[in-house]
């Protein structure tokens, strides 16, 4: 099924209404669907580069505004959100994860949890609903939303721009790697910077 969804995602990036379905996969990928935008963001920028920008602003503007349907399942509809986040297997992270949420320092290892899970290759969706069953600080989601996801597409659509479909193969070889090892260098930057800073 994920295959099918797959090739499906690829076929749309070359429709005529292409940034019109970026943006629906965009949306319902942070807090349901299981494709990620960039198997679009990648095909649209190499067929039209002048609108890398613009890709990358429909790709980040609609995953934010998906993150908030997410949270707003997590936060309302207990029954949906746990079965969301079986169905990624996933549960017995987000009880730990929740139960460390409710210790002094729980707060900033979610602010992390969610950047990670919105740059790396995480199932950003569970962690949207996850925020909205812990009722996790709205503003601050939001704008760790906003960094991670405009951070990672612009990136995808950058690179993608400047290197067409040879980032395309690397993608799909060793994005998750480097992307995960970025996101953690970016986490333990902040969180050196912020520890000093205190």
């Amino acid at each position: 099924m994920l295959n099918r969804l797959y090739q499906k995602s690829l076929k749309l990036a070359a429709h005529k209404s292409s940034k019109i379905f970026l943006a629906v996969v965009s949306f319902t990928e942070s807090s349901f669907f299981p494709i990620p935008p960039d198997v679009m963001i990648i095909p649209m920028v190499v067929a039209k580069k002048n609108d890398y920008l613009k890709i990358f602003l429909i790709a980040t503007s609609f995953s934010v505004l998906g993150g908030f349907l997410g949270y707003f399942i997590g936060l309302s509809f207990s029954d949906l959100a746990k079965n969301v986040i079986e169905f990624y297997g996933y549960e017995n992270k987000v009880d730990e994860l929740k139960d460390r949420f409710s210790t002094g320092d729980g707060r900033y290892i979610w602010i992390a949890t969610l950047f990670l899970a919105g740059f790396t290759p995480l199932p950003f969706k569970v962690f949207t609903i996850t925020s909205g069953m812990i009722g996790f600080n709205l503003f601050i989601f939001f704008f760790i939303c906003l960094i991670s996801r405009g951070l990672r597409f612009f990136i995808v659509s950058y690179l993608s721009f400047k290197f067409g479909t040879k980032f395309n193969n690397f993608m799909e070889t060793e994005a998750a790697k480097w992307f995960t090892i970025l996101g953690i260098l970016i986490v333990v930057i902040f969180g050196v910077i912020y520890f000093v800073i205190k």
